[in-house]
């Protein structure tokens, strides 16, 4: 199945390398281009692409209010957005994934993690650059808990499995760390949505985080 996907970026040259990129993938194909944050909105809404590469600073509608609109909370049938931008700092990572992305990318990432953050949100997994995702790790392993058991319903292995989620791993690498299969961790991950009615797994991490349940050691209450 070839992954359909949109670029939104107000550089022209931006837009044309991301294309070169992937058009030479024999399962990726771009459907459509946008030099600003509105048309990649309409474009997207109209085209309904697989996957969507947004840029965050762009006129008219920067990329996070974009994802927010095509992703966001409460938006039935969410696309899949990635944001490939040349700024790393927290805020814009922060915003983006509250906003709905599945993915973060940093422009100088190598061709092959381009390719390997569109396959992986087209297969419904979060891949994250390795330099912003480190400092998501230490982020989630410096919050502090919250006072008193958390309340969920998740079983020791399902709360497992969404830290590692939390830690920006796929799910080959959760179940190389927990010594599972990878059919029981999608059935954990599947899990996890329907028991805490989050929509994907970026959803997930901000629960890992918020909840401060990134270390181990936090007894279910639920």
């Amino acid at each position: 199945m070839t992954i359909r996907v949109l670029i939104a970026d107000d550089q022209e040259m931006v837009r044309k390398g991301l294309r070169v990129i992937l058009d030479d993938e024999p399962d990726i194909e771009v459907v459509a281009e946008a030099g600003d944050g509105l048309e990649a909105l309409t474009l997207a809404r109209r085209l309904r692409p697989d996957v969507c590469l947004i840029d965050i600073r762009m006129p008219r509608m920067d990329g996070v209010e974009v994802t927010r609109a095509l992703a966001g909370p409460g938006v039935k049938d969410p696309l899949r957005i990635v944001v490939v931008t040349t700024f790393g700092e927290d805020e814009y990572v922060d915003g983006a994934l509250r906003a709905g992305a599945t993915g973060f990318l940093l422009k100088g990432a190598s061709r092959q993690l381009l390719i390997e953050g569109v396959r992986a949100a087209h297969n419904g997994e979060s891949l994250i650059s390795p330099a912003v995702a480190a400092r998501l790790v230490r982020q989630l392993n410096a919050t502090r808990p919250a006072s008193g058991p958390i309340r969920h319903s998740l079983t020791d292995r399902e709360l497992a499995v969404a830290r590692e989620i939390a830690r920006a791993r796929t799910n080959p690498e959760i179940a190389a760390v927990l010594f599972i299969t990878l059919s029981t961790v999608k059935g954990h991950v599947a899990a996890i949505q329907s028991k805490l009615g989050l929509p994907n797994r970026v959803a997930i991490t901000n629960w890992v985080r918020d909840n401060g349940l990134a270390e181990e050691g936090h007894t279910r209450a639920g």
